[in-house]
């Protein structure tokens, strides 16, 4: 019996050792950290000097200059079989669920289109302004890789994407001889569609 309690007694002194042995690294923890810190700060400061006197020569971008860079971001590459047609016709269809462009020579060749399910668009963002954005950019890249520089607009639909679509066509660079709205409107000829309810 009393063999009994000698061999508890080392088992209780093994946790205050390691508790012991833990308060040593917990204290050298916080050592090691202060002097890691030292060591950073001096070679922050010079750093924070730099960026402060650098701070007020850079200026916020504007808007302008913000959608500028977005629709110039990706480089225009002329394609490997380049058609070299220099003015066409860039047809935008938007409904109230989609957005489509599509370029094409003066004779109706389809050189480059693009809807907003293409560009990675899905349900009711497809709809969007921002989407019809998104479109006309891709498809004037597509249509410029193959020399395009002028186009004339026809637009049909109702939908949201109407102006922004030309917006993105004249700001990535290409130049609008004229718009067309080709909506087509029924002279009391067939029966209209039941009414769309919101």
């Amino acid at each position: 019996m009393a063999e009994e309690p000698k061999k508890k007694a080392p088992a209780k002194k093994e946790p205050k050792e390691a508790k012991e042995k833990e308060g040593k690294h917990a204290a050298e923890k916080p050592a090691a950290k202060e002097a890691a810190a030292e060591k950073a700060a001096p070679a922050e400061a010079p750093k924070s000097a730099e960026a402060t006197a650098a701070a007020p020569a850079v200026t916020a971008p504007t808007a302008a200059e913000l959608l500028g860079e977005d629709a110039a971001g990706k480089k225009i590459i002329k394609a490997k079989h380049a058609k070299n047609v220099v003015a066409g016709v860039a047809n935008i269809l938007a409904t109230f669920n989609n957005t489509l462009v599509s370029i094409t020579d003066m004779h109706g060749n389809i050189i480059g289109w693009s809807s907003a399910g293409r560009v990675g668009f899905k349900g009711s963002r497809k709809s969007t302004a921002y989407a019809a954005q998104q479109v006309a950019q891709d498809a004037a890249r597509q249509a410029m890789a193959h020399g395009m520089k002028e186009v004339e607009i026809r637009v049909k639909g109702p939908g949201s994407g109407r102006e922004s679509a030309i917006r993105a066509l004249q700001a990535i660079g290409l130049e609008i001889s004229s718009i067309k709205d080709v909506t087509p409107v029924p002279h009391n000829g067939c029966r209209p569609r039941k009414k769309r309810r919101v």
